[in-house]
């Protein structure tokens, strides 16, 4: 009885150890870090309350809920850096990659908004205003 016991939780101990093993490794495959080259171009950006109301006091303050963000292949922000830096209250200058989402740097290259992966094409960020932003992929 006592064998069988010592066994069982030997099985269990050596199972847990095997699935944290590759589960990691799994899980830092899925979450491929993407070439910069990949998501460069131009994308629509959308201002949106959480509750998805158009017409959100929230929303009232702000000059434009759409504009044109050009993610340059260099790093940078191009057209509608101004559009969304009026929304984020700072000024927004850069971008990076991150395994999950994209990251928008602000002038002296620290983070000041992530973007977090939904699908190809769609990402979603949050503001501490309650507000959200909203990039797709523009069709050409």
């Amino acid at each position: 009885m006592i064998l069988y016991s010592f066994t069982d939780r030997t099985i269990a101990l050596l199972l847990a150890t095997f699935i944290m093993f590759f589960g990691d490794s799994a899980m830092a495959n899925s979450l491929k870090l993407a070439d910069p080259s990949e998501l460069a171009g131009k994308w629509q950006a959308t201002l949106i309350a959480k509750e998805g109301l158009v017409h959100s006091p929230a929303l009232q303050d702000k000059p434009a809920t759409l504009c044109t963000l050009e993610l340059k292949a260099d790093q940078t922000l191009g057209q509608g850096a101004g559009c969304l830096s009026a929304w984020l209250g700072e000024q927004a200058s850069g971008w990076f990659t991150e395994p999950d989402g994209i990251a928008i740097t602000g002038t002296e290259g620290s983070k000041i908004l992530f973007f977090s992966r939904q699908r190809d094409g769609l990402y979603q960020g949050a503001l501490q205003s309650g507000l959200n932003i909203t990039l797709s992929r523009e069709v050409h």
